[in-house]
């Protein structure tokens, strides 16, 4: 079985039923295979080999369904990434990955118009044609011929970038088994079938949305129901209108819907479940939620991209006494474990880090053995997540070794921001840390030495890192410090930052 197939499967076996549903298109799962095979024909008249490289620069939208599927179809590996990313991190993967196609959408030209000068690349947009740019229109022109897919479980399909602490984005390398394995999952424990109809609304460039519930619905044939961005009017607006059964948002996206004025308007009868991740609800923004989505169909996942994701789950009849947790049983086809330093077991209440097993987890980092072996030993990826196992043997995140944080659902790694923020020739020195945030989780906070006076520091900042990378990786708060605290060989304490902040809560 591959990814590819299952749509032709289902084009077979369901052929005039739904598969996506956007804001101006309809189309079955027939017509979506049909376009599949059009593009698919077209890339290989384009030059497009076995095990060529194309990167995904859109939003959720229908395009990006059908090309996803198509370089799968082919053979290729198919490279989503975030439609925020600024020019040059655009560039980094594309040239970590040496891709050799990047196709991109309108709406996000201007992020990416500038790459056209490297001709080693195919390059597509939506719209019109435009300089060294083909329109994604020639690729709807190719043959509707049926592509035989071959591809094995164990084949190459995919690469998702998410940044490593050292501020260099790692490219994780999925095959077709690893995928199938967390969709399948989500298909058992969150029970999907033909009937149940998926929005993505969380961007598809993201391990969860993409894996966890796009492939998962496409795995039973289920409808997709694609929004290009998220805002609260808009997920209550397509709930409720397109009868929908599953949705995974951020915790922030529950929090901001929750203090919508005109909730109780909305029919939300039709979920069957609301699921969450990539940072835990407290007990009192779980029952504001509750309360005002009137459900009680609320669900925790906790994974991370390397792990397919797969890992925990936090169910919603758990939520009323383990609010915060993120469960205390691993998900279906994973294992957990908390262990120490040396890898061994660590004694119920005791601090560990939680290491994932299972089929889902990655293939590799791609071009970079040694951080691969660093990260997955004997089979075990090493998540480096700290934990501790209540007396219940529920399972409670409480630090993190990578100082990643996590807003709004989004990681932002502080060593990648603070390497751009060096550049500025006031900043001196500087820290990245998370802070407390009630309705994103954490929020980023830089603290900054600098050697000139700067009238407005945080405006100062902001301008400089725009364009430069992601705007959601941009620290939203600044404080001015004289040295940052370091020990005596020179290393930044960054965890006194982080509790100076908690302190002062």
């Amino acid at each position: 079985m591959n990814i590819s197939e299952l749509l032709a499967y289902q084009s077979r076996k369901y052929p005039d039923h739904e598969a996506l549903v956007s804001p101006h298109v309809r189309i079955s799962y027939q017509e979506w295979d049909e376009q599949v095979n059009r593009i698919a024909n077209r890339l290989k008249e384009l030059g497009f080999k076995e095990g060529n490289k194309l990167v995904v620069h859109m939003p959720n939208v229908p395009e990006f369904m059908s090309l996803y599927v198509a370089v799968l179809r082919i053979k290729g590996i198919v490279i989503p990434i975030n439609a925020k990313l600024a020019q040059r991190e655009i560039q980094y993967i594309l040239d970590h990955s040496e891709a050799q196609f990047l196709v991109t959408h309108e709406l996000l030209f201007e992020q990416s118009q500038n790459l056209a000068e490297d001709k080693h690349l195919t390059l597509i947009k939506t719209g019109e044609a435009e300089g060294d740019w083909l329109s994604f229109d020639t690729l709807l022109k190719g043959e509707a011929t049926p592509v035989e897919c071959d591809a094995k479980e164990g084949d190459d399909a995919s690469i998702l970038y998410t940044s490593g602490t050292t501020g260099d984005p790692k490219g994780v390398l999925f095959t077709h088994r690893n995928i199938l394995t967390v969709a399948t999952m989500i298909c058992i424990e969150m029970p999907m079938s033909k009937d149940s109809r998926v929005l993505h609304m969380m961007p598809l460039s993201h391990s969860a949305p993409l894996h966890l519930f796009m492939v998962a619905g496409l795995y039973v044939g289920a409808t997709h129901v694609l929004a290009p961005t998220f805002t609260p009017d808009l997920l209550l607006q397509m709930v409720s209108k397109e009868r929908v059964t599953h949705f995974f948002g951020a915790p922030v996206a529950y929090l901001m819907t929750a203090k919508h004025p005109e909730i109780e308007e909305y029919d939300l009868s039709s979920m069957e479940y609301w699921v969450y991740g990539g940072a835990p609800l407290g007990t009192n923004e779980v029952k504001l939620v509750k309360d005002k989505f009137n459900t009680n169909k609320l669900v925790c996942v906790y994974g991370l991209t390397e792990a397919g994701p797969n890992g925990t789950l936090l169910q919603s009849e758990e939520h009323a006494e383990k609010s915060g947790s993120i469960g205390r049983r691993a998900a279906l086809n994973c294992e957990i474990r908390l262990v120490d330093d040396e890898g061994k077991d660590v004694a119920q209440g005791e601090p560990g880090e939680i290491i994932i097993l299972g089929e889902g987890t990655m293939k590799e980092y791609y071009r970079a053995p040694e951080k691969t072996k660093e990260s997955i030993k004997d089979g075990w990826l090493y998540t480096g997540d700290i934990a501790r196992q209540d007396e219940d043997g529920y399972y409670w995140v409480i630090d993190r070794k990578k100082d990643v944080i996590i807003s709004g659902g989004a990681n932002i790694y502080p060593t990648e921001v603070e390497k751009v923020l060096m550049q500025h020739p006031a900043v001196e020195d500087i820290a990245i840390v998370g802070v407390p945030h009630k309705e994103w989780g954490e929020s980023a906070k830089a603290f900054v030495v600098v050697n000139d006076d700067v009238a407005d520091l945080e405006s100062t900042l902001k301008a400089f890192l725009e364009n430069k990378i992601a705007s959601y990786k941009i620290p939203r708060f600044y404080e001015r410090l004289e040295a940052l605290p370091r020990n005596a060989t020179g290393k930044l304490l960054r965890n006194q930052l982080r509790e100076s902040q908690e302190a002062s809560l």
